[in-house]
């Protein structure tokens, strides 16, 4: 099931028949009122916010959702077109922002890269045996990424990613001690080749960061991009 948040009814009514089309269950609003109502009786997999609404602003959507169900993946589709907004929806834990007019093929390929990178249901949880596990040590700190189930786990304690977030984490790991770029970043876990912006890469790791704690797992090489640790200690289970 995926939200349409969006004021806009052709624009609305143009999202639902291309995701309908593609085979996704919708559910349409065309206010903030009953979103979060909705959550209680079916969680999405995907919402797809406007900033601009009539009783409120999507930013504050956003950050209700973020707080009360940080699993479910979000991304903006808005008119609203700054740089300072991009980043403001980004710094929120939206795994896209795209600016109007738009193309709907494009939003679906985009709908598509973000569910396929959550890979799960929100409602379920999956459990997997230990060979899928990574565990690295620092500092008397403990990070442990299970791939198979996407879960994340610093010094025991789960730590919710966004499906961007998760990207990254998960390609910088697998390439440890690697400087990678941001360009390539960009095009491995954002899908972006050509209109992406250096600050939306460093607005992610900022939340991943933020999100792993005190130990710098993931570093900035001044001038050519991010590394995973290499001095970690690593252990395959």
């Amino acid at each position: 099931m995926i939200y349409i948040v969006e004021d806009n009814d052709d624009i609305r009514e143009l999202i639902v028949s291309y995701l309908e089309i593609e085979g996704y269950k919708t559910h349409s609003f065309n206010k903030i009122e009953g979103v979060m109502e909705s959550f209680a009786f079916k969680q999405p997999s995907l919402v797809i916010l406007d900033v601009m609404l009539p009783d409120g602003n999507g930013f504050s959507l956003a950050k209700l959702i973020a707080k009360k169900y940080p699993e479910t993946p979000f991304l903006f589709l808005t008119a609203r077109e700054s740089e300072s907004d991009r980043i403001t929806g980004l710094e929120l834990g939206a795994d896209d922002y795209i600016v109007k007019p738009f193309s709907p093929k494009e939003l679906v390929l985009r709908v598509n890269t973000i569910l396929r990178r959550s890979n799960y249901p929100p409602s379920s949880v999956k459990k997997t045996s230990q060979d899928s596990k990574k565990i690295w040590q620092l500092e008397n700190h403990c990070l442990c990424i299970d791939e198979k189930s996407h879960e994340v786990l610093v010094d025991n304690r789960e730590v919710h990613l966004t499906a961007v977030e998760w990207s990254i984490l998960l390609y910088l790991s697998n390439n440890e001690g690697m400087v990678i770029s941001r360009e390539k970043i960009l095009g491995e876990c954002l899908h972006y080749y050509h209109d992406g912006s250096d600050k939306t890469v460093n607005t992610h790791i900022k939340n991943l960061r933020a999100k792993l704690g005190e130990v710098a797992w993931i570093q900035t090489v001044r001038g050519f991009g991010y590394k995973f640790l290499p001095r970690t200690k690593k252990t395959d289970l």
